[in-house]
């Protein structure tokens, strides 16, 4: 692959984001840039989640930008506001959702396995 400037610099834009039931998704890095480590920030209305508690095989680190999430991992909880990362190891029953009154973003860094 060919990596240059207009490759290698990615803004964000409303016009390439990828609707979710509650919200938006935008990948900085997508799956097939790389070597499947990915960059993608989340954005979720007040008091909702992009979906339930779920394991994979993959580690994944949240890192939040703005408003007030809710961390699970295994049982337990955190809830933090924005400057926090929250590290998910793999096989691990995680998830993320927002517990504030206002739109949470943030960060999404993960590593897919290649097929």
């Amino acid at each position: 692959k060919d990596y240059n400037i207009e490759n290698c610099v990615n803004e964000f834009s409303m016009e390439n984001t990828v609707p979710t039931e509650v919200g938006y998704q935008y990948w900085f890095i997508g799956k097939d840039f790389l070597d499947g480590r990915t960059i993608k920030m989340s954005v979720v209305e007040p008091r909702a989640a992009t979906h339930p508690a779920h394991t994979h095989t993959e580690d994944e680190i949240f890192f939040i930008l703005e408003g007030k999430a809710e961390f699970y991992l295994n049982g337990k909880t955190k809830v933090t506001e924005g400057y926090a990362s929250f590290y998910c190891p793999a096989n691990s029953t995680h998830g993320i959702k927002n517990v504030g009154n206002t739109t949470l973003k943030y960060l999404v860094i993960k590593k897919y396995k290649q097929e």
